[in-house]
Protein backbone atom coordinates (compact mmCIF):
# COMPACT_ATOMS: atom_id res chain seq x y z
CA UNK A 1 0.00 0.00 0.00
CA UNK A 2 1.28 3.76 -0.84
CA UNK A 3 0.85 6.83 0.46
CA UNK A 4 0.15 9.79 -1.59
CA UNK A 5 1.89 11.97 1.01
CA UNK A 6 5.13 10.07 1.32
CA UNK A 7 8.71 11.75 0.15
CA UNK A 8 11.95 10.14 0.25
CA UNK A 9 15.36 11.72 -0.60
CA UNK A 10 18.19 9.60 -0.95
CA UNK A 11 21.31 11.51 0.64
CA UNK A 12 24.38 9.65 -0.58
CA UNK A 13 27.51 8.66 1.67
CA UNK A 14 31.32 9.12 0.78
CA UNK A 15 33.80 7.79 2.92
CA UNK A 16 36.81 10.46 3.42
CA UNK A 17 40.41 10.02 4.54
CA UNK A 18 41.53 13.39 5.02
CA UNK A 19 39.25 16.43 5.76
CA UNK A 20 41.30 19.19 4.89
CA UNK A 21 41.21 17.44 1.40
CA UNK A 22 37.73 16.97 1.62
CA UNK A 23 37.30 20.82 2.34
CA UNK A 24 39.78 21.90 -0.71
CA UNK A 25 37.73 19.37 -3.34
CA UNK A 26 34.28 19.57 -2.33
CA UNK A 27 33.63 23.12 -0.70
CA UNK A 28 36.63 25.08 -2.99
CA UNK A 29 36.82 23.19 -5.99
CA UNK A 30 33.19 22.23 -6.54
CA UNK A 31 31.58 25.32 -4.08
CA UNK A 32 29.16 23.13 -2.19
CA UNK A 33 29.30 24.77 1.70
CA UNK A 34 29.07 22.52 4.97
CA UNK A 35 25.52 22.61 6.81
CA UNK A 36 26.91 20.52 9.68
CA UNK A 37 29.48 18.13 11.24
CA UNK A 38 29.76 15.97 14.21
CA UNK A 39 32.36 14.03 15.66
CA UNK A 40 31.82 12.02 18.87
CA UNK A 41 34.81 13.58 20.46
CA UNK A 42 38.45 15.25 20.00
CA UNK A 43 39.99 13.45 17.46
CA UNK A 44 37.30 10.95 16.29
CA UNK A 45 36.39 11.10 12.66
CA UNK A 46 34.38 13.29 11.06
CA UNK A 47 30.52 13.33 9.45
CA UNK A 48 29.62 16.07 7.76
CA UNK A 49 27.08 17.49 5.13
CA UNK A 50 27.79 19.24 2.58
CA UNK A 51 25.53 20.86 -0.03
CA UNK A 52 25.31 23.10 -3.47
CA UNK A 53 21.56 23.68 -4.60
CA UNK A 54 19.71 20.91 -4.04
CA UNK A 55 22.66 18.56 -3.70
CA UNK A 56 23.39 16.82 -0.26
CA UNK A 57 25.76 14.43 0.16
CA UNK A 58 27.43 12.74 3.62
CA UNK A 59 31.15 12.87 4.27
CA UNK A 60 32.02 10.23 6.40
CA UNK A 61 35.65 9.61 8.11
CA UNK A 62 34.09 6.43 9.41
CA UNK A 63 35.42 2.90 9.35
CA UNK A 64 32.41 0.70 7.64
CA UNK A 65 29.69 3.63 6.89
CA UNK A 66 30.28 2.84 3.22
CA UNK A 67 33.10 2.00 0.70
CA UNK A 68 35.59 4.36 -0.93
CA UNK A 69 35.00 4.32 -5.24
CA UNK A 70 31.62 4.57 -5.36
CA UNK A 71 29.59 6.37 -8.01
CA UNK A 72 26.81 8.90 -7.63
CA UNK A 73 24.71 10.01 -11.20
CA UNK A 74 23.50 13.59 -10.18
CA UNK A 75 20.95 15.33 -12.85
CA UNK A 76 20.93 18.85 -12.95
CA UNK A 77 19.97 22.02 -14.55
CA UNK A 78 22.66 25.04 -15.68
CA UNK A 79 25.65 22.12 -16.40
CA UNK A 80 27.84 24.47 -18.41
CA UNK A 81 27.77 27.35 -16.12
CA UNK A 82 28.42 24.99 -13.47
CA UNK A 83 31.64 23.39 -15.39
CA UNK A 84 33.06 27.21 -15.94
CA UNK A 85 32.40 27.55 -12.53
CA UNK A 86 34.44 24.77 -11.25
CA UNK A 87 37.31 25.06 -14.18
CA UNK A 88 37.55 28.72 -13.67
CA UNK A 89 38.95 27.69 -10.10
CA UNK A 90 42.11 26.23 -11.45
CA UNK A 91 42.12 23.64 -8.85
CA UNK A 92 45.34 21.38 -9.92
CA UNK A 93 44.09 18.10 -9.17
CA UNK A 94 41.11 17.86 -11.56
CA UNK A 95 40.24 19.58 -15.28
CA UNK A 96 36.96 17.83 -15.66
CA UNK A 97 35.04 18.16 -19.68
CA UNK A 98 32.20 18.31 -20.38
CA UNK A 99 31.07 15.94 -22.89
CA UNK A 100 27.60 15.21 -24.98
CA UNK A 101 25.94 12.37 -23.47
CA UNK A 102 24.86 9.42 -25.63
CA UNK A 103 21.37 10.11 -24.30
CA UNK A 104 21.44 13.42 -24.98
CA UNK A 105 22.50 16.48 -23.20
CA UNK A 106 25.70 16.75 -21.46
CA UNK A 107 27.73 15.09 -18.73
CA UNK A 108 30.77 16.12 -16.57
CA UNK A 109 32.46 13.61 -14.20
CA UNK A 110 34.64 14.66 -11.46
CA UNK A 111 36.98 12.02 -8.77
CA UNK A 112 37.51 13.25 -5.70
CA UNK A 113 40.52 12.61 -3.98
CA UNK A 114 39.10 9.15 -2.41
CA UNK A 115 38.30 7.94 -5.46
CA UNK A 116 34.44 8.83 -4.98
CA UNK A 117 32.59 9.76 -8.57
CA UNK A 118 30.49 12.60 -9.23
CA UNK A 119 28.47 12.15 -12.64
CA UNK A 120 27.18 15.19 -13.28
CA UNK A 121 24.39 14.88 -16.03
CA UNK A 122 22.01 17.81 -17.94
CA UNK A 123 21.66 20.81 -20.19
Amino acid sequence: MTDANESFQAIPIFRIFDVDKAREFYLGFLGMTVDWEHRFEDGAPIYMQVSRGSLRLHLSGHHGDCCPGSTVYVQTTGLEDFHRDVTGKGYAFMRPGLDDAPWGGKIMEVIDPFGNRLRFCGT
